[in-house]
């Protein structure tokens, strides 16, 4: 090195001597490297925290926008497609597609609602047995185990009920705000999801107008990028999810397992949970199948639990998933852990797509900022 400037054998770019870094003697360079990293990470992982708390005091908004940016994931292929259509109206195209799905939600819901109707008094039925069977089971046992009252179980209860009956009614009430303002937070993601399927780009454009344009550019790429993979991923959740729900479902009714749809259902909603949310909701098959039909069918229905986590694992999630979430499972899962300990259900539901999109945005910025340093040297080189 004997110029003032250096050709770099890795780069294969010639680069100034003088741009390079001042060695500090003393410290080591893996150490300077370090440090400032660790401080970068820190100022990272303080704004990351001051942004959950905001979003923890304003979760009813939060939520909203979320639900309304699935909504219109989900509709705005369908609205975009009419809008092709010359004599179609946007504004009539977004009303046809909210009617076509509340139409859909409706009659699942419907027909969810009709069978558990037709259900119920069977399973009370088995569930009574199947609870008088283990009683009689654990009568043959050694004491404690000598069975159990179930009368004095009943009077136990109404007389819990009779001096707690100011807590439950408390309780109730927290349950009607609850109802409250999930009613809310649902009319304002309805409400949001309208204008952003009508005209979310004229409001994505108007933003972008009040940034310099390197930034207006720089914003736009990103925004595209986390965009394409919020609506990929939440595309294709919906598809695995119903896949899920509808094999669930069919083979509880081969078995011939009661409430069969709607546990199809409920496993159709937790596949919204990645890994666990469907083995969850599928506890609840396993209960019925002990209840109904006896260990057996049980332990029939825990394989089929194994079997949906196995096709979901791989063959769904590679297929449809994987271009949309590029994660490594470890970290979804770590995602999905850190997601429901922070807030609960609705954190484990919303931690994996917000991970990946902000994986996709820094990695659409991070190659911008590459593509830009390589051409400011190519031009920069003698």
């Amino acid at each position: 090195m004997t110029g003032g400037f250096a050709h770099d054998a890795h780069w294969g770019q010639t680069r100034n001597v003088k741009d390079a870094p001042a060695e500090q003697p003393g410290v080591p360079a893996w150490l300077r490297v370090s440090a400032g990293n660790a401080w970068r990470l820190l100022v990272l992982v303080a704004a990351a925290y001051l942004i959950i708390q905001v979003i923890g005091q304003l979760q009813l908004v939060a939520v909203a926008l979320f639900g309304s940016l699935v909504i219109t994931s989900v509709l705005r292929p369908l609205v975009n497609l009419l809008d092709r259509i010359k004599w179609v109206p946007r504004v009539l195209g977004t009303v046809i597609g909210f009617i076509a799905a509340l139409g859909v939600i409706g009659g699942i819901g419907t027909f969810v609602w009709v069978s558990v109707g037709n259900q119920i008094p069977l399973l009370t039925d088995e569930l009574i047995n199947g609870i008088n069977s283990i009683n009689d089971m654990l009568s043959r046992l050694p004491a404690p185990f000598d069975g159990l009252d179930l009368d004095q179980l009943a009077k136990n209860l109404t007389e819990w009920i009779r001096l707690n009956s100011s807590m439950l009614l408390t309780e109730v009430i927290n349950r009607f705000s609850i109802v409250a303002e999930v009613l809310t937070g649902a009319i304002l993601a309805l409400f949001c999801s309208v204008f952003f399927i009508n005209s979310g780009s004229a409001m994505w454009q108007w933003l972008l107008s009040q940034f310099r344009e390197r930034t207006a550019a720089k914003l736009n790429a990103a925004g595209h990028a986390g965009w394409s993979t919020f609506a990929g991923y939440t595309r294709g959740i919906v598809i695995v999810g119903v896949t899920n729900g509808l094999f669930a479902g069919t083979a509880l009714a081969i078995m011939g397992i009661p409430l069969a749809t709607p546990i199809g259902v409920l496993v159709a909603m937790g596949t919204f949970i990645p890994y666990v949310g469907s083995a969850i909701a599928m506890t609840v098959a396993v209960v019925v199948a002990l209840a109904a039909k006896g260990p057996w069918w049980a332990l029939a229905v825990v394989a089929l639990v194994a079997l949906i986590g196995q096709i979901e694992g791989h063959l769904l999630q590679p297929l449809i998933m994987a271009k949309q979430v590029r994660l490594h499972p470890v970290v979804v899962a770590m995602t999905v852990v850190i997601g429901a300990l922070t807030a609960g259900i609705v954190g484990a539901i919303v931690s994996v797509p917000a991970v990946a999109v902000c994986w996709a945005v820094f990695s659409r910025l991070r190659a911008m900022s590459a593509a830009e340093a390589i051409t400011g040297t190519v031009e920069e080189s003698p």
